[in-house]
């Protein structure tokens, strides 16, 4: 039995994964923890996969900033399930902020406290019964990062900050974890088609399709890859963003495109 479960498994990145291990391990049960905000879009999402692929859902219609909720959730898929061998905490929100404006300190806050904050309360209900499964099982923490993280990109100071975050987490996460036999992989995508990168209106370099991620994504995961960004184009541009001076980098990023300061529901 492969048992994984999903947050952010209602739309974006989070959907495509749930769709492609379903594929994957058609009927070779396969069970499938879904996490997301939208109860209504979660239903049909498992009555599909359970149709079309014959797996085993189980949905969770929450907030991954509520840590009671996410204990919950996971407490009841340990009593139905055992530990999962996979716990992938996508979820994740972007949107254009900027310093100056007082009213994006609202959106800066949810920014942090679901990118980051959120893949800490996705884990930490998980943690203890994975650490007492047998060594014979795979056991991985999987945390959905971006190349964002890497360097700070101006009008996206939230986005960049939090994933910056939780690419540092996720390594500080991946020594403690080693005691144990629990792997845990960062994955940093680049630009992805997804609700999120829909609104940009400027161009993004090597964009990808959510399903072809998917299937980059979950091969990586299975090969246990402590850290990998796609497309691994997007790779080499993280490669040089580390090395560029800040002198050199402040003239760079001087007239890049700004994300847009949109209004969204997450507040």
């Amino acid at each position: 039995m492969k048992k994984i479960l999903i947050t952010g498994a209602s739309s974006g990145i989070g959907l495509a994964l749930a769709h492609k291990y379903a594929i994957n391990f058609a009927h070779q049960n396969l069970v499938l923890g879904l996490v997301g905000r939208k109860l209504n879009i979660l239903k049909q999402v498992a009555q599909e996969l359970e149709s079309k692929y014959n797996a085993t859902c189980v949905i969770y219609a929450l907030d991954v900033r509520d840590g009671a909720a996410l204990n919950e959730a996971a407490l009841d898929f340990i009593a139905r399930f055992g530990a999962p061998n996979i716990v992938i905490a996508s979820a994740g929100v972007s949107r254009g902020t900027l310093t100056e404006h007082q009213e994006d300190i609202a959106a800066f806050q949810a920014i942090m406290d679901i990118n980051v904050m959120g893949m800490v309360k996705t884990f930490s209900p998980f943690v203890t019964a994975m650490q007492e499964a047998p060594l014979t099982e795979q056991t991985q923490l999987v945390g959905i990062a971006s190349v964002a993280g890497v360097r700070g990109l101006p009008g996206a100071g939230a986005y960049s900050a939090s994933k910056a975050a939780a690419i540092t987490y996720l390594e500080s996460l991946r020594v403690e974890m080693r005691t144990y036999g629990i792997d845990v992989t960062t994955v940093a995508p680049g630009y992805i088609r997804t609700p999120m990168t829909g609104i940009n209106e400027y161009k993004m370099s090597f964009l990808m399709g959510a399903d072809v991620f998917a299937k980059k994504c979950i091969a990586a995961i299975e090969k246990k890859r402590r850290f990998i960004i796609i497309p691994w184009q997007m790779g080499w541009v993280a490669r040089l963003m580390r090395f560029i001076p800040p002198a050199l980098w402040d003239r760079i990023m001087r007239k890049a495109p700004h994300k847009e300061r949109t209004e969204w529901d997450w507040l």
